[in-house]
């Protein structure tokens, strides 16, 4: 009874939150608040200016983006709340999570802006009304300057990753923007650290703010073998079903780790069909029908648990002996608390990670976190679930000729050769048949992917016919993605730019929104047509005359100039 007070004390019901807001939380499948929340939510949405200093991976988006939605009124068409970030990526980051939480509330409309992005798309959706500015400082201060941005019944300002922020030379663009903001307006400060300039701004910015602090050890799990396989979010279950069969042993148990309690209730429902004993366990759940799992969990009447991050707390049995992250967790710290359920008792244990093409920068935080890396596998093939049902099988029939009185078998067998003149060994096989059941031992045949070519898994190449010639670089090709074929910039793959092309990696889920989104798009005035690329202009073994440029470093360098010369350009006026 008690533990379940707590568990109702810390909720994000106890807030105060809309009943909107609540919803679009239980979506993403939060169940209870991290620390940063705790702290932070309570003093936001009572008016305070906050200083907290909390690492990525700790929650912290979800600590200031709901209280300013809260705070939002929904009839107004005007600037009310101003989110500062020191990369595009991040804007675009944040930006979404903005949108997933804000997806019940109405018509909040909420705009990431940043160099690289057409700064003519960017002033056409704010004419049309924006409530929430997710950006980079130099290009919202270009907008200030300009006048396209009216901040004048702004609420509230968050400055996150205000250290990463100064780090890359954007204080005095900082600075600039917080004080030209209305005087009466809340103000948020994050950052990982607390270097002498960032203090100064929060003295100078900030009106007798609270300063919070959440402590976050290393944790290391030293007897944990930790892996990572690269899927789309289609590729799932099937991935996982894989997995089960050829790396779970007999006798051992598996927690698989899901974001939402639905989403374990249906991929419970999913194993159960597919002929596993398992078993969901979440917040709905009550204590005596979580211990009533976990007790069968222990004595090996269930051998797999698809949990919610809330259910798992104090899971401790010993037959766990792999832990899968169906879903990425929310926070590094849960990553942690997940793993640590396998290798108890001084045994080893084993964990896999599923990483869809966004979620790259995650894993990154963990394993910065965690300061260990996680390895990369390989999805198992078709051949090797044959192989190890094969080698299963062959198990179970020699331990079944040590273990068994098998003379009636035997006699039985005799009798059929005599009586039908088959041989012995036919008749042995035609019970191996009989005895496989409806896990067949033969190696099916792959399917071949639909026409696309998958530079690495869930990532598709496309043909741009524009290139350095029409002076376009990473950062363009970025930005127009993100805007017209309505991508996360940092779902976007590598990109290679030639003199008279480029070649763009994008993930299977967004390729045909992106060619049909994109059919009328210009680049830098030009003209780009898009098409997926063919098998000679995918192979990075056939010899090119053009030099490529890779990745988005130059692009980003070059917004960077763009924005500095923007800031000199206005100073002299």
């Amino acid at each position: 009874m008690e533990k379940q007070v707590e568990a109702e004390e810390n909720s994000f019901e106890k807030f105060g939150l809309s009943e909107e807001l609540l919803k679009a939380i239980n979506d993403v499948g939060y169940e209870t608040p991290s620390p940063i929340q705790l702290k932070t939510i309570p003093l936001l949405l009572s008016g305070k200016d906050v200083v907290g200093q909390a690492q990525t991976g700790t929650g912290k988006t979800a600590a200031f983006a709901l209280p300013m939605l809260e705070k939002i009124n929904i009839k107004s068409k005007d600037v009310q709340a101003l989110v500062l970030t020191p990369t595009r990526e991040l804007a675009i980051q944040v930006a979404e999570a903005f949108h997933t939480y804000s997806k019940y509330l109405g018509s909040v409309r909420v705009l990431p802006i940043y160099g690289g992005q057409s700064i003519s798309q960017q002033i056409r959706h704010l004419r049309s009304g924006v409530q929430v500015i997710v950006g980079t400082p130099g290009r919202v201060m270009d907008h200030m300057r300009r006048e396209t941005i009216d901040i004048s019944n702004l609420k509230i300002v968050t400055l996150d990753e205000a250290d990463e922020m100064l780090r890359m030379g954007f204080q005095e663009d900082v600075e600039w923007i917080l004080s030209h903001t209305p005087e009466e307006r809340q103000t948020a400060l994050f950052s990982a650290t607390m270097p002498r300039e960032v203090r100064r701004i929060a003295e100078r910015y900030l009106k007798e703010p609270e300063n919070i602090e959440v402590e976050r050890k290393t944790m290391t799990v030293p007897t944990v073998k930790q892996f990572y396989v690269n899927v789309s979010e289609s590729q799932k279950t099937d991935a996982l079903t894989r997995l089960l069969e050829v790396e779970a042993n007999s006798g051992e148990a598996v927690l698989i780790f899901h974001r939402t309690k639905v989403g374990a209730a249906d991929l419970t429902v999913k194993l159960q069909a597919r002929g596993y004993a398992a078993e969901a366990m979440h917040g709905d759940l009550n204590q005596n029908q979580r211990e009533a799992i976990i007790k069968r969990l222990r004595s090996g009447q269930v051998e797999i648990v698809v949990a919610t991050d809330v259910a798992a707390r104090g899971l401790d049995v010993e037959r766990i002996a792999s832990v899968i992250n169906y879903d990425m967790p929310n926070d590094t710290e849960s990553y942690v608390h997940r793993i640590g359920r396998t290798g108890r008792a001084g045994r080893e244990g084993r964990t896999v990670l599923f990483v869809t093409p966004r979620q790259q920068r995650m894993k990154r935080d963990i394993e910065q976190y965690t300061k260990q890396k996680i390895e990369p596998m390989k999805i198992p093939t078709q051949a090797d679930v044959a192989s190890r049902r094969m080698a299963l099988f062959k198990e179970r029939i020699l331990k079944t000729l040590v273990d068994e009185e098998l003379d009636l078998y035997l006699s039985i067998v005799e009798e059929l050769a005599e009586e039908s003149g088959c041989d012995i060994a036919e008749i042995a096989a035609a019970a191996a048949f009989l005895g496989a059941g409806d896990k067949p031992l033969e190696v099916a045949v792959e399917p071949k992917p639909e026409q696309l070519s998958f530079q690495e898994d869930g990532m598709v190449r496309l043909f741009f016919d524009i290139g350095r010639n029409h002076r376009i670089g990473p950062a363009d090709i970025v930005g127009a993605i993100a805007n017209e074929g309505n991508v996360p910039g940092k779902a976007i793959g590598a990109i290679d730019v030639y003199d008279r092309f480029t070649l763009v990696d994008v993930p299977s889920e967004y390729v045909q929104q992106v060619v049909k989104g994109m059919g009328n798009t210009r680049i830098r005035s030009q003209k780009a047509n898009i098409r997926l690329a063919a098998p000679h202009e995918i192979s990075e073994d056939k010899p090119r005359r053009d030099k490529p440029t890779k990745g988005k470093d130059k692009g980003f360098k070059k917004d960077k100039k763009q924005e500095r010369k923007g800031k000199k350009k206005y100073s002299k006026r």
